[in-house]
C-alpha cells in the first residue's frame, strides 16, 4: 500500500520573542512529526511541540558560510513523502528575505501539499521593540524593506540607491551589519544627507538587544564604538528620533538578564513567560524531574478511605495534579470529597484546586510548612488528616499535626528524581559572566544545584552571577552548602524570586 503524502507548513517564527509566534504557527507545532529550524529562531519556540526537531545550520563557503538551500528543499520533500507533517520554521515571516518562496516553489514541483504560514517580519517587530514607528505622519508615510546582503554570485547590484537616496519614507535593510559602511556611503553619494538619522538594532526583540543612533555621518563610527553583532536591522529616516520618547523594551525591568530557572524541565513556562514579559532572558537548568509513581496501590487505599478522612493536606501543584488526577483515572471525581476540607499552601496550589472547581477552605498567609501547620493545628483534634506529598521534602507537617492530636497519615502521589547533571553550558556561562542570576525554589534544588557545579563556577558565584532563592528556609540550605545568597523572596513563590531579584537590581542601582 502506498504511503500516503503529508504535508509541508512553512511557517513565519517572528523575529527573536517567542511571544510574537501566531496561533496558526503554534497549532502548526503541535501537528507536526518534524521540524525543521533555522538558526535563528528562538530555541523556545519548540515548547510548542513534541516533533523531531532539527537545525538547519549554515555552511562554509568561498563567499562566507550560507545555507544549502538545495539540501533543506529536498529533506522537506523527503520526509512529506514518507507521510510526515513537517514544519519549516524560519525566522521571521517566510517571504521577505525568507527564501520560502524558493522552499514553496520545490514543494509544487514535487506536488507535495503546503501552506505558508506569514509570521512577524524583523522591520516591524525590531523597530517597534526599540521605539521606532516605521510611519508617522509627521515623519514617513512610505517604507521600502532591502536586502542589505545580496547574492554573492550576482555580477552586479540590483539596488539603486539614486532612487533609494530620493524614497520619501523610511528605509530599511535587512541583514546589513557587515555592509553598513558601503551603505551609508553610497546613499551619501547619491545626495541623501549626511545628517539623516540612522539606527542600528542588533538582536531585535530579544533580551540581548542592543540599539545604536545616529546620523549619516556618525553611525558607522558609533556602531564599531559599540561592537554591535548580526543579526542587525538598519533603518534610515527621521522616523529614528521617535526612540528617545518611545523606547520600551530596552527599559523593563528585568532587560538584558539572564536568569537560570531550576524548575523540572515541563514545568516551567509559566516562569519562562514571566521572565520574557520582564525583559529577561530565561535559561532552562532543570536540577530535577517529577515522576510519576510506577505503583498506586497505597494511593488508591487512600482515596477508597475518602469518605473517613476530614482534612485534605496539599503542598504543592503537582500534589494536586496527581492525587486528583489518579481520583479521576479511577472513576472518581469531586463528589467524593464531598465531606472533607481542603487545606493547601500558596496561590498557585489553591488556583490549581479551582481548575479541579475545588475551594480550598484554609491557606495560610505565609506560603510556608510552619504557617500552614501552625493555621491548621487548631482543628485537627481526633480528626484524620491526609497529606498528599512527594516522596522528600520538609516534615514539618507529620510533628506538628500530630502533638495537636491530629489522626496523621500521609501518602506519596508524586516523585523528585535528581537530573545526572546540569545543562552544560551553565558552569561556562557562570565562569565567564553570562549568566546574570539562578533562582532556587527549594533547598533539596539549592543542594543539589551546589552538588553539580564545578569548583571553578562555585567560585565565581555572587560575582557576575547572583542566586535568588524562594525562602527563608532554602536561604539556610543554600548557606550551609556554600551558595552565596544575593536575594531573598519575601512572597514564597517564582513570582516573589523574581520580584527580589527586581529589588536587588534596584538596590545596587541606587548604590553605584
Amino acid at each position: 500500500m502506498a504511503t500516503k503524502i503529508g504535508k509541508v507548513y512553512l511557517v513565519g517564527a517572528g523575529p527573536g520573542d517567542p511571544g510574537l509566534l501566531t496561533l496558526k504557527g503554534q497549532r502548526c507545532l503541535a501537528l507536526a512529526d518534524v521540524v525543521l529550524y533555522d538558526g535563528l529562531v528562538n530555541p523556545l519556540l519548540l515548547r510548542h511541540t513534541r516533533a523531531e526537531a532539527i537545525r538547519t545550520c549554515r555552511e562554509a563557503g568561498p563567499h562566507g558560510k550560507r545555507l544549502n538551500q538545495a539540501e533543506i528543499n529536498q529533506r522537506l520533500v523527503d520526509e512529506a513523502m514518507q507521510g510526515r507533517c513537517v514544519v519549516r520554521l524560519k525566522g521571521g515571516d517566510p517571504f521577505i528575505f525568507g527564501r520560502g518562496s524558493e522552499e514553496a516553489a520545490a514543494l509544487a514541483e514535487q506536488g507535495i501539499p503546503f501552506e505558508v504560514v506569514p509570521g512577524i517580519t524583523a522591520a516591524t517587530a525590531a523597530a517597534a521593540y526599540a521605539g521606532i514607528s516605521l510611519t508617522h505622519r509627521d515623519h514617513a508615510s512610505a517604507v521600502a524593506l532591502i536586502t542589505g546582503h545580496e547574492d554573492p554570485t550576482k555580477p552586479e547590484t540590483a539596488l539603486d540607491y539614486a532612487e533609494l537616496a530620493r524614497f520619501p519614507g523610511t528605509l530599511v535593510f535587512y541583514m546589513g551589519m557587515h555592509r553598513l559602511p558601503h551603505i551609508v556611503q553610497a546613499l551619501r553619494d547619491q545626495g541623501k544627507s549626511a545628517e539623516t538619522p540612522v539606527g542600528v538594532i542588533s538582536h531585535g526583540s530579544q533580551p540581548m538587544q542592543r540599539t545604536v543612533t545616529g546620523t549619516l555621518a556618525t553611525i558607522v563610527q558609533c556602531v564599531e564604538a559599540a561592537q554591535l553583532h548580526p543579526p542587525s536591522l538598519i533603518i534610515v529616516g527621521d522616523c529614528v528620533t521617535q526612540r528617545e520618547s518611545i523606547d520600551w523594551f530596552e527599559r523593563l525591568p528585568l532587560f538584558g538578564q539572564r536568569i537560570g530557572i531550576t524548575r523540572p524541565e515541563g514545568q516551567a513556562d509559566s516562569v519562562v513567560d514571566q521572565v520574557l514579559a520582564l525583559g529577561g532572558a530565561p535559561v532552562l537548568i532543570p536540577t530535577m524531574q517529577i515522576r510519576s509513581l510506577r505503583d498506586w496501590s497505597a494511593v488508591d487505599a487512600e482515596l477508597d478511605r475518602l469518605a473517613g478522612t476530614d482534612w485534605l493536606v496539599f503542598t504543592s501543584v503537582n500534589g494536586v495534579d496527581a492525587f486528583l488526577g489518579r481520583l479521576w483515572e479511577r472513576g472518581g471525581d469531586a463528589r467524593q470529597l464531598a465531606n472533607v476540607r481542603i487545606a493547601c499552601i500558596g496561590g498557585a496550589t489553591s488556583q490549581r484546586l479551582a481548575q479541579f472547581h475545588l475551594h480550598a477552605d484554609l491557606v495560610p498567609e505565609t506560603f510556608r510548612a510552619e504557617a500552614l501547620a501552625e493555621a491548621l493545628a487548631p482543628h485537627v483534634q481526633n480528626k484524620r488528616v491526609l497529606w498528599a506529598r512527594a516522596n522528600r521534602g520538609r516534615d514539618v507537617l507529620p510533628e506538628v499535626l500530630t502533638q495537636a492530636g491530629a489522626n496523621y497519615a500521609e501518602v506519596v502521589v508524586y516523585e523528585h528524581v535528581d537530573v545526572d547533571a546540569l545543562p552544560p553550558e551553565i558552569d561556562q556561562w557562570i565562569v565567564t559572566g553570562q549568566l546574570d542570576w539562578v533562582g532556587l525554589s527549594s533547598p533539596a534544588i539549592a543542594r543539589h544545584f551546589a552538588k553539580q557545579l564545578s569548583p571553578a563556577a562555585q567560585a565565581c558565584l555572587g560575582e557576575s552571577t547572583q542566586l535568588a532563592v524562594i525562602s527563608p528556609v532554602t536561604e539556610a540550605a543554600a548557606i550551609e552548602v556554600g551558595l552565596p545568597v544575593a536575594a531573598v523572596a519575601t512572597t514564597h513563590t517564582w513570582p516573589g524570586i523574581l520580584t527580589a531579584i527586581r529589588d536587588a537590581m534596584a538596590t545596587d542601582s541606587d548604590r553605584t
